[in-house]
């Protein structure tokens, strides 16, 4: 039985993914014969199989380790039974990027309005102002556009599409601005024209040619949106509210964040809010 999935993980390309699979698989096929799953490939990469075996199988196991397994298996799977029907269960995951301090999102700010190309100065600022300003995730940037951007007086939100769809009230420091990069029109916001929005990097690769000060800080979305993050939980948002408006479904992976917090809830706070809202 253990032989039919990891000869399909040899074919996975790249060395270092070969290995991942090939040890994610033979775990998978110990999982499923103590559990008296037939050894066909049909069987053993159903997606819910994947699923168990990663949530109960892999005992001390981190959760950035889980996630790899997860995605060696499904990169496995997909031939087999298609694309995932639902959305994975999310891991409390590895260690959140610290958020940038006042001093440096200021300075971020300043450099994306210094960009001379008035087209590369508005993608700059978006991805300040909706990251760090709505916790925007990569895929979530890339996809706004001006008509998703909601304004009720002084009050702007964001309506967020995609996997994780929901609506973010946008910080009021970045409020007027977000505003005024949606008045440009109902286009996308960052990089608006044909351009492959699918494309992993597609972010970073552009933050990465912005014209900025050898010494600034690096402008990553990671460290914005955990700038968003960390800002509500210091400010005390409620748990529930604040899963809602960053798309997070366990409390427990703000604990990924609350480390960067002082007066945080702990870690053993969220898993027991995550219990108690399973129980209802």
């Amino acid at each position: 039985m253990g032989e039919l999935v990891p000869a399909q993980a040899a074919r996975a390309a790249g060395p270092r993914r070969q290995a991942v699979a090939a040890t994610a698989a033979r775990g998978l096929s110990r999982f499923a014969a103590a559990r008296g799953i037939p050894p066909g490939r049909e069987f053993l990469l159903d997606y819910d199989v994947i699923e168990a075996f990663c949530v109960t199988g892999l005992p001390g196991r981190a959760p950035s380790t889980r996630g790899t397994y997860r995605s060696a298996l499904y990169r496995l799977a997909g031939p087999v039974h298609g694309e995932p029907g639902q959305r994975a269960t999310p891991f409390a995951g590895a260690r959140a990027p610290a958020p940038y301090s006042p001093a440096e999102r200021a300075e971020l700010a300043a450099m994306a309005a210094a960009q001379r190309d008035p087209a590369r100065r508005a993608s700059a600022l978006a991805v300040v102002v909706f990251c760090a300003g709505a916790g925007l995730r990569p895929g979530e940037l890339v996809a706004l556009r001006g008509s998703d951007v909601i304004r009720h007086g002084p009050r702007v939100s964001v309506h967020v599409i995609g996997p994780a769809a929901r609506v973010v009230p946008v910080t009021a420091p970045y409020a007027g601005r977000a505003a005024g990069l949606a008045a440009a029109g109902d286009g996308h916001l960052f990089r608006p024209g044909p351009a492959d929005r699918g494309y992993k990097n597609f972010v970073t690769n552009f933050a990465r040619t912005l014209t900025a000060d050898p010494a600034a800080p690096r402008l990553t979305v990671s460290r914005c949106r955990s700038s968003f993050i960390c800002g509500h939980l210091a400010a005390g948002t409620p748990v529930a509210e604040l899963l809602a408006i960053t798309g997070i479904c366990q409390a427990e992976s703000l604990a990924r964040y609350a480390r960067h917090v002082d007066g945080a809830p702990a870690k053993a706070a969220l898993r027991a809010w995550d219990k108690r809202r399973q129980a209802r």
